[in-house]
């Protein structure tokens, strides 16, 4: 899977990403799926971009792109015209990013955020909590899965969030996701919730890898435990051949990569 197009190699979610991920011959393998976050603008555009701010990014790291502002509370135009990565190219919206993508090609969908900055990350939510957290989502995935319903890409839906997992599993057949964050448990809790296709841990979730974090992470085994249940396990980020490798040797199903070239040898 192309994380964010193959993030390593190309401007991450932009069109030119995704048309290098997904050519024959390329400099390493073609992509199965291209991986690409989706969040709204202030007008309920959907746009396909990873962070909360379009100038920045989580550790004081410089963002994407150098227009200054939250991307929920900028209009689309101003969005979408947005240079990413000192390139030529800008913010694609959702169904420009489909049509760039062969539908040979596979698409995962990453609910990043519907224009909100109260949202619940990486929880399992009470009952309660979760009914307020899909109110918010349900305007959003529907605006994605109508976007998605014009295509014949094959789609998996994934999130941080129980509750974009929770509209996009009831509002649509589409495969879903949840994306692990730090509780091994929670996770296999909300994919059997929901009966998902997969679940989407990090890397150093995966036991019987020398990356393993057993102080964070010991106790259940997810890949046995997904695996159990029919589930695929989808593994990020992987940026090395060793990462690549070391997860293949411990059962993984895919790997969301930064590079094509992983697996060409």
């Amino acid at each position: 899977m192309a994380h964010r197009g193959f993030a390593g190699e190309n401007p991450e979610n932009t069109l030119t990403a995704a048309r290098a991920a997904t050519r024959e011959k390329g400099p390493g393998g073609r992509a199965d799926f291209v991986e690409f976050d989706v969040v709204a603008t202030s007008e309920g555009d959907v746009v396909v971009f990873h962070d909360d701010e379009l100038a920045g990014r989580d550790g004081d790291e410089s963002g994407v792109t150098d227009v200054d502002g939250v991307v929920w509370e900028t209009d689309t135009e101003t969005v979408t015209s947005a240079a990413v990565l000192e390139t030529e190219e800008t913010v694609p919206r959702l169904n420009e990013m489909l049509a760039a993508i062969p539908t040979d090609v596979g698409v995962n969908v990453e609910l990043k955020n519907p224009g909100n900055g109260s949202l619940r990350f990486g929880e399992k939510l009470s009952e309660g909590d979760l009914e307020a957290q899909k109110s918010i989502w349900s305007p959003f995935v529907d605006r994605v899965l109508a976007a998605l319903d014009a295509t014949d890409h094959e789609v998996l839906l994934s999130s941080f969030y129980e509750a974009a997992v929770a509209v996009a599993a009831e509002r649509s057949t589409y495969p879903v996701a949840p994306i692990l964050w730090d509780s091994v448990e929670d996770g296999i809790s909300i994919a059997e919730r929901y009966d998902t296709a997969a679940v989407h841990p990090p890397a150093e979730m995966v036991q019987r890898t020398p990356f393993f974090d057993d102080s964070r992470f010991s106790g259940t085994d997810i890949v046995e435990a997904a695996r159990s249940d029919g589930r695929a396990v989808n593994v990020w980020t992987v940026e090395t051949w060793y990462q690549a490798e070391r997860l293949i040797e411990a059962g993984v199903d895919g790997l969301i990569a930064d590079y094509s070239t992983l697996l060409s040898a």
